[in-house]
């Protein structure tokens, strides 16, 4: 069964009095409150019972992240990635490191699957330009991943080509779907079901008014690890799981700004992302693969595939003083507040052979942070 649904079932924790940080969200308080950013996703849902390797149980699924609405490769983004720990697998990082652009859609899967997805996005590389690799240069496809072989038959990887064009495809803006969607369809964090959540924050128009906001596919901690806006929530909490396994899970953090930046400050801002990871109760732990990919879509900054003269005129923010602190400020906490909407958003899920991931009690969470 595919399920493409894109609605949250969950209240999200400020829904529940829950207000992580200071400044202001944007209107969905969501990635996509960057204008012009949208999210796609397909989530493959389907059998129950012993794990049957290549067949099912299926719990897994694709998200994508479009910078913006237009061509992405004839019109690239600046972009960077940061690594805050490097046990994972994250495509196209070579060039985004070299470059400083991004030229197609963010894809969020499972660890086996990066190898397909990555095809897919060839695919639709080439779907979208035909020229790509015969009259000029290839796609530099980017694809990111974290574990779910706990809940899904992963050794299956039965994200295919049609389901990556699928959420492509149906990729909007507004409001995000978030928790068992998606690539985030069968991850744990914190002992916890996880998988996919968002925030944005929008700093005072005094110090540019832009927009930040961030995306995650949670997949890491342990229970007792987990903090919520400074409290240490999973010390409080019983323990109900004996399953709990080593801390050896990833995240993959996406963040978007409007505000004009190029790949040196973007890599700044993702770094500010790996701040707000640290103050849900994150370790980075030895076995955790922790990825941040920054963009901004500034129309400023766009970067054409055919440039027509010899240099090219940017914009960027004065990265010193109030404004670029409002920016890292508004990454830190977009990304904490992203990782624990995951939390909340996030449903009890059984999976193969039987493996459950419960969902945090959400009731309980929020009455001891009311004390």
């Amino acid at each position: 069964m595919t399920d493409e649904t894109n609605h949250t079932i969950r209240k999200r924790a400020r829904d529940l009095g829950i207000v992580i940080g200071d400044l202001p969200t944007g209107a969905y308080n969501a990635i996509t409150d960057v204008a012009d950013v949208r999210v796609g996703h397909t989530t493959l849902v389907s059998g129950d019972g012993p794990l049957v390797r290549g067949f099912g149980p299926i719990r897994t699924g694709v998200t994508v992240v479009l910078p913006h609405g237009g061509n992405l490769f004839l019109e690239k983004v600046p972009a960077a990635i940061h690594i805050i720990n490097g046990f994972g697998k994250c495509m196209g990082q070579e060039q985004i490191d070299e470059l400083g652009t991004l030229e197609g859609p963010i894809a969020l899967t499972n660890t086996l699957n990066v190898g397909r997805v990555t095809d897919a996005i060839v695919s639709w590389g080439i779907r979208e330009n035909p020229d790509i690799g015969i009259g000029t240069s290839t796609i530099n496809p980017v694809v990111g991943e974290c574990h779910d072989g706990w809940l899904n038959d992963i050794q299956g990887r039965h994200v295919h080509e049609e389901h990556v064009l699928s959420a492509i495809d149906s990729a909007a803006g507004g409001a995000v779907a978030e928790g068992n969607v998606g690539g985030g369809t069968g991850m744990t964090a914190f002992g916890w079901k996880g998988g996919i959540g968002t925030a944005s924050r929008v700093i005072a128009p005094e110090h540019g008014g832009w927009t930040i906001g961030v995306l995650v596919q949670a997949n890491f901690g342990r229970r007792d690890q987990l903090r919520i806006d400074g409290m240490p929530i999973g010390k409080l909490l019983e323990r109900t799981a004996v399953d709990e396994p080593p801390e050896r899970g990833s995240i993959m953090l996406v963040v978007a700004t409007d505000a004009p930046l190029l790949d040196r400050g973007l890599r700044r801002l993702a770094k500010r992302a790996g701040i707000g990871l640290a103050r849900t109760g994150s370790i980075a732990g030895n076995g955790s693969g922790d990825y941040v990919i920054a963009f901004s879509n500034s129309p400023v900054n766009r970067i054409p595939h055919h440039p027509t003269t010899l240099t090219h005129t940017v914009e960027m923010v004065v990265e010193d003083g109030p404004i670029i602190d409002a920016l890292f400020q508004a990454t830190v906490e977009a990304a904490e507040e992203a990782i624990i909407d995951t939390l909340f958003a996030a449903e009890t899920m059984v999976g193969r052979d039987g493996n459950t991931r419960e969902a945090l009690p959400v009731e309980r969470v929020v009455e001891l942070l009311r004390r």
